[in-house]
């Protein structure tokens, strides 16, 4: 039976073995294939992300064994290895746990577990809908982004505080547009044939001004680290709408140094634009109808999938953190309660499943979870 330090050294072994996947990332090929486990579990924490991509850099879709059957009506085959990720373990708080953790939240995370996920490609039965199965094709075949792009242009140039113009291609000496932070423009060639590249372009500058302007902590970044960085953003954006856009240069990875510390802050803040990016086009894409319509989240939670739940949970934030009627934000936050609800109920009933199914581990509690029982 496994005793308390090796539990513990088996979970720090999980996350070194995702740290030195990032540390390998020093081509276009590796790298190509980090960003896209990105764009398919962007709403995941950076932590997760490597963890996914250190042990199937080709997973598409993750759940727990049951979460598989009761949720998807799939099976996980015969003998598939599992993924390892880190679970919040949430609990109630009462108000002397709230006045010692000078907290006004009713919940807190009190630690983590390292719970056994499958990839849909270790499962079988009813068909899985990704996120690209809502873009319509017309998109996802690099027609009519058109719209897409004149939707993201006008709402930059309405609703922040930056302006985007167009010019002649034949203007930019070669390039496809350009970022000014001295007037926080974003310069686009407008007459680009090609659609597709025009919209990645556009994502790129976007890049471009939130993690390089006169206001950014990174500003100050080597030129080959930035454009790695936008080109990066721009690949994950497309990717999300479906839009293949591998044969455009990623840059060179290499060009990072080669330190743990850098790399991880690097993948942390294009983590950090792409998610923007990503909630921004999404939005957009629903107003624009390219995508279909999907299950309100206050039908009935239990039966909503474990990625529209966490979906729904980040839209409720979003509504909350912009919402300036007293009382819509408090039915929000009602909704928020809900939803954070169901999604402690499942964690806590995938904990259960894990401690039944292997009764043999037994995991070290917190030192925050132990301080919350004295």
């Amino acid at each position: 039976m496994p005793n308390k330090p090796d539990v513990k050294a088996w979970k720090a072994q999980l996350v070194a073995q995702a740290e030195q996947q990032i540390l390998k990332l020093t081509d276009s090929d590796r790298f190509k294939q980090y960003l896209n486990t990105l764009a398919k579990f962007h709403h995941y924490s950076a932590r997760n992300i490597d963890l996914i991509y250190a042990q199937n850099p080709k997973a598409t879709q993750v759940a727990g064994f049951k979460q598989w059957q009761t949720a998807f009506n799939r099976t996980v085959k015969r003998g598939a290895k599992a993924i390892r990720i880190a679970a919040p373990i949430i609990k109630k708080l009462t108000p002397a746990e709230q006045k010692r953790l000078d907290t006004t939240d009713e919940r807190a995370i009190v630690g983590y577990r390292y719970l056994p996920v499958f990839d849909v490609s270790q499962t079988s039965g009813e068909p899985v809908l990704s996120a690209k199965d809502f873009v319509k094709e017309n998109l996802a075949d690099h027609q009519n982004v058109t719209s897409l792009y004149n939707a993201f242009k006008d709402y930059l140039n309405q609703q922040t505080d930056l302006k985007v113009s167009e010019v002649p291609l034949e203007t930019l000496n070669g390039a496809k547009g350009y970022f000014q932070p001295s007037t926080n423009e974003i310069v686009i060639g407008g007459d680009e044939p090609d659609n597709a590249l025009k919209l990645k372009t556009l994502y790129h500058e976007y890049a471009h001004s939130q993690l390089h302007g006169l206001k950014s902590a990174f500003k100050d970044r080597p030129r080959a680290y930035q454009e790695t960085q936008a080109e990066a953003v721009a690949y994950v954006a497309m990717q999300n709408i479906g839009v293949d856009t591998s044969n455009y240069s990623l840059g060179y990875v290499a060009t990072w140094a080669k330190d743990k510390a850098v790399i991880h802050s690097a993948l942390s803040e294009i983590q950090q634009v792409s998610n923007k990016v990503i909630e921004l086009s999404d939005g957009l894409t629903k107003q624009l109808g390219l995508q279909e319509a999907q299950k309100e989240p206050e039908h009935d939670l239990k039966e909503l999938s474990a990625l529209t739940l966490n979906q729904s949970y980040q839209g409720l934030q979003q509504q909350i953190q912009q919402a300036t009627n007293p009382q819509q934000k408090s039915d929000l936050k009602d909704q928020l309660n809900d939803v954070h609800q169901e999604i402690s109920d499942r964690t806590q009933k995938q904990l259960q499943a894990f401690a039944e199914e292997n009764p043999s581990i037994k995991q070290p509690k917190s030192e925050l979870d132990q301080s919350l029982k004295h």
